[in-house]
């Protein structure tokens, strides 16, 4: 069960309507769009960083041993 403020619901239970489908269908179907259209705006942003993370540019556990004492 989930709860919304009664403006959205009217303008589910009229997209709903405008589709001929149940409140349920419509509201799953625009949480699987949502959904999908997130983790398509995640994916394009790790391509995007992609290729751009470089190392630390050393051998940071050799310079850290040689600095201890013996």
């Amino acid at each position: 069960m989930i709860s919304l403020p009664d403006v959205l619901l009217a303008r589910l239970d009229a997209q709903a309507a405008e589709r001929g489908s149940t409140r349920s269908a419509t509201l799953r179907d625009l949480a699987e769009a949502a959904l999908g259209e997130r983790e398509r705006l995640l994916a394009e942003r790790m391509r995007e960083l992609d290729g751009h993370a470089t190392g630390h540019g050393g051998d940071v556990v050799g310079a850290l041993k040689a600095g201890r004492p013996a």
